[in-house]
């Protein structure tokens, strides 16, 4: 879901209006994620803000991401969603955290984190069971309709926000769809 990148970099920017690098976090030896990058690239640069580029291929890789965030001088930070990210989600808040850096993630997964944009996944599971009914009852998979996520929600954890000292805009929290406390 390329399209959701944007999305995630435009509520990150709201967060914090004086940023002028927005760091991302992605594994571009995972094919699907160049083209992410590209969109998140653009939406920045749409922003008035210079992109910066964290390639994470392995875990080790992690914190010496974070160390160049911090000499590149990067004010928030979009984490990609992808197995390597997912898996050590923990470690990526806690460094987020340790380097007062506040970062948007793909995922609620990250919830310790400031805030997260992305696929409600139990609504996305319901709507994924009715496929399975309609084949059970004789629908052939290759006549049923491919179906992006439809809902999808931003989640904003105050806690976080107050520990970076940021104060969530109006317009943001029009927008949450769950607070987290």
């Amino acid at each position: 879901m390329t399209e959701i990148y944007p999305k995630r970099v435009e509520p990150l920017k709201e967060l914090v209006p004086k940023a002028a690098r927005i760091a991302a976090l992605f594994n571009m030896s995972n094919p699907a994620i160049p083209r992410q990058w590209t969109a998140v690239e653009t939406a920045a640069r749409s922003l008035g803000v210079q992109p910066l580029l964290l390639d994470v291929r392995k875990a080790d890789d992690l914190r010496p991401a974070f160390e160049t965030a911090m000499r590149e001088r990067a004010d928030a930070l979009v984490v990609g969603l992808e197995t390597l990210t997912l898996a050590n989600a923990p470690l990526i808040v806690d460094l987020a955290a340790k380097h007062r850096l506040p970062a948007v993630y793909a995922s609620t997964e990250f919830i310790g984190g400031l805030a997260s944009y992305g696929v409600n996944y139990p609504d996305h599971y319901r709507r994924a069971a009715t496929f399975v009914d309609k084949i059970f009852k004789g629908a052939k998979p290759s006549d049923l309709p491919v179906e992006q996520p439809t809902k999808l929600e931003l989640v904003v954890n105050l806690r976080t926000a107050r520990a970076l000292g940021l104060t969530i805009p109006r317009t943001v929290m029009l927008q949450v769809d769950q607070i987290v406390e």
